[in-house]
């Protein structure tokens, strides 16, 4: 043995250490006065390791502590001694007493609650996890078994991740949080808000999908700076088209800034954009959590996690069962992922904001994927958010609305093979009911409404499938504010409303399936934009009513009555018919306006209906133009009309058509001094006649009458 060897186990043997085994990897304790070949010392537990006098260990010993509080339990660690330092005491990462001198962990940045002595969910963790988020050396924390935390906990860190390991998180008995305070989660990061403010009017006119933005100044931004953009408010008490966390790309001139986002709405001359300087918490991420909420209201409620200012935040594998507030709370966000997340009967779904999985406010570029709920209130919801995408996420027993957004001026949004009721812009005008640029793709559904000024709305292969438990569902509702339908159908009910008129492209409804429901309207009063239904399908009508007055398109597209069932009173300006089939139903315009009906492509008209008329107008005082071209009209039914016009004023024209059976009864009385009638190149085959005679205004000669 060395000279040095030997004075150093001399001092350590005065200090207390002589007396210990040290702890080498791979074999038993080698005894007492063992000595590891670089010169760490081994010791049991924490608490034999705060007994020893430190009076005389020389400063940077290392001891290796072999458990917390037993050996091999898992607690064990690497300390330091360090004489000078008076950290505080936490039991983990710094072990000691009063006065000078302390026992510091060593550790390769990853914290363990075990080191702390927290080994199962009876004994709060709620010391142990300030001390390892506050300590920037720690860049992952790990937990190998199940916790208890009983605060809210507040963090303002970044560079962090969180794995929980599968195990499960209680909150019983914390702390009770404030009035309506979503963000008092047990986890909540939340970047700094500093006190840099700047607003500007904008003195031109701001096109949709700019990244550049006036900003008065621009030597007051700095490429590289977070800031929050806020638009002063339109007319509702919340309404603005831009509020989002976006960062500086470029300093472009004196006075504008480009930033990383396209935005969405225009804004207007004299609109003032007030932009607040941030620092944002970056890339802390939270996974492999079970979570058991407690408490049944806003106060005594608990959810696990919550961000704000936050950027490149990513939470998975997080199951939470009887949660209050969301899940995943965030906003002002961007940057993020939610993965493999679910959440399970939560303790309320009729609370404003409660019940969800995860809310996003003032959000940009986030990916919702793999998430579940059952009997939740919403399990994704997109206010104010832009640029998101959520892609196989299913929720059940979903009354409340799984997919929904706030109607906050969201745009670009995409649903990509979700399942579960879908409602979107719906909160209310007071933030405006806006939203723009939605896509849903591969989706079923018990109910679908997006029936306020959601602009451009896109649905490819959405099936609604209505329940018992869920009166008015099967449902599709959307706006006539170029909304596209492909593929998609509703077992109920079909409604065409609009709300808003911003949107070039027209309102295709094409290759889709729907049952309608009695009673209920297709295109309602207020549409006055043009809708086309392409090579699709309406089945079980009953005089369900199209009183829109923009023109009606109906393309290669089967119409089938409920038997017995009235025909369709319509009120559309153009009501055009070009191929296709009507089967059991009709048509009947309202009049009540001038109108101009179309029918022809080798449509076919057949059966009959209550009404007993295939093509009919009602009473009102409007001018009927029909123009009958080249379609079949096919009737069993003896005192059916293919035609029936009895009143009002009327320009008629049928040339080329073919009738079978029943009758054709166009009325003296329709075809008065103001009325035109042509009708001729036709073939009527066993078609009783009831037509004015002819004259200068009036024509029925030429057809062939089999």
């Amino acid at each position: 043995m060395s000279s040095s060897t030997s004075s150093r186990r001399a001092l350590l043997t005065a200090g207390g250490i002589g007396g210990l085994a040290l702890l080498v990897p791979g074999t038993a304790y080698a005894g007492p006065q063992a000595e590891l070949k670089n010169g760490v010392y081994g010791i049991a537990t924490v608490a034999e390791l705060l007994s020893l006098d430190t009076q005389k260990i020389p400063g940077g010993t290392l001891v290796q502590v072999a458990g917390y509080h037993a050996a091999g339990d898992g607690g064990g660690m690497l300390v330091r001694w360090d004489a000078a330092s008076t950290a505080a005491a936490n039991g983990g990462t710094v072990l000691g007493g009063s006065g000078s001198g302390r026992w510091l962990q060593v550790h390769q940045g990853v914290g363990d609650f075990r080191t702390f002595g927290v080994f199962d969910g009876k004994k709060p963790a709620d010391d142990a996890l300030d001390a390892m988020v506050n300590d920037p050396s720690i860049h992952r924390i790990e937990a190998h078994s199940d916790l208890l935390f009983v605060r809210r906990h507040k963090y303002t860190r970044s560079n962090l991740e969180f794995d929980f390991g599968g195990h499960t998180v209680r909150t019983d008995g914390i702390e009770n949080a404030g009035y309506d305070d979503p963000f008092a989660a047990v986890l909540f990061f939340r970047g700094k808000v500093t006190d840099t403010v700047v607003t500007a009017a904008l003195t031109a006119n701001m096109p949709e999908l700019s990244d550049v933005f006036e900003v008065g100044d621009s030597k007051k931004f700095a490429v590289g700076q977070w800031w929050a953009a806020e638009v002063n408010k339109a007319s509702g008490q919340w309404e603005r088209e831009l509020q989002k966390l976006v960062e500086v790309t470029e300093i472009v001139d004196g006075s504008h800034i480009r930033v990383n986002y396209l935005n969405g709405w225009e804004l207007k001359a004299g609109r003032s954009i007030t932009w607040t300087r941030i620092e944002p918490v970056e890339r802390v991420h939270i996974r492999n959590m079970v979570f058991t909420g407690a408490g049944a209201d806003q106060y005594s409620g608990s959810h696990p996690i919550a961000y704000e200012y936050a950027v490149r935040c990513d939470v998975s594998g997080i199951d939470a069962t009887g949660t209050f507030w969301p899940v995943v709370m965030r906003r002002w966000c961007t940057h993020f992922q939610t993965r493999s997340c679910s959440l399970k009967n939560p303790t309320s779904v009729t609370w404003g904001g409660a019940g969800y999985l995860t809310q996003q406010i003032y959000c940009l570029y986030g990916h919702v994927a793999d998430c579940h709920t059952s009997n939740a209130r919403h399990l994704n919801d997109w206010t104010a958010s832009a640029y998101g995408l959520v892609e196989n996420c299913h929720g059940d027993g979903d009354d409340q609305g799984p997919f929904v957004t706030h109607g906050q001026y969201e745009h670009d949004l995409v649903y990509t093979g979700n399942s579960g009721l879908m409602t979107f812009a719906n909160s209310g005008a007071a933030w405006g009911s806006a939203a723009k640029r939605i896509t849903v793709r591969r989706h079923v559904c018990s109910w679908f409404v997006a029936r306020v000024k959601v602009t451009d709305l896109t649905l490819e292969d959405v099936r609604v499938i209505g329940k018992k438990s869920l009166d008015g569902s099967g449902m599709i509702w959307v706006n006539a504010d170029g909304v596209q339908m492909r593929g998609c159908s509703a077992n109920n009910q079909l409604i065409i409303s609009q709300a808003s008129s911003l949107s070039a492209r027209p309102n295709i409804i094409e290759g889709c399936d729907f049952t309608i429901a009695a009673g209920t309207e297709i295109v309602q009063a207020n549409v006055t934009a043009p809708v086309h239904f392409v090579r699709s399908t309406l089945s079980n009508l009953d005089g369900n009513p199209c009183n829109g007055t923009g023109e009606l398109h109906i393309v290669d597209s089967t119409l089938r009555g409920k038997q017995g069932g009235a025909p369709l009173p319509v009120a559309a300006s153009v009501v055009r018919i070009q191929g296709g089939r009507l089967t059991g139903t009709g048509v009947k315009v309202t009049a009540k306006a001038d109108q101009r009906v179309h029918v022809g492509g080798g449509a076919q008209l057949e059966g009959t209906n209550g009404a007993k008329a295939l093509l009919s107008r009602g009473d009102g005082s409007g001018t009927v133009r029909w123009e009958l071209r080249d379609y079949r009209s096919v009737t069993d039914d003896a005192g059916t009309a293919h035609v029936l016009v009895e009143s009002g004023k009327n320009v008629y024209s049928a040339v080329g058509v073919g009738l079978s059976g029943g009758k054709l009864t166009l009325a003296p009385a329709a075809f008065g001094d103001s009325s035109v009638l042509q009708h001729t190149a036709c073939v009527e085959e066993g078609v009783a006649r009831t037509v004015p005679e002819d004259g200068p205004r009036v024509q029925t000669t030429g057809n062939l009458l089999l």
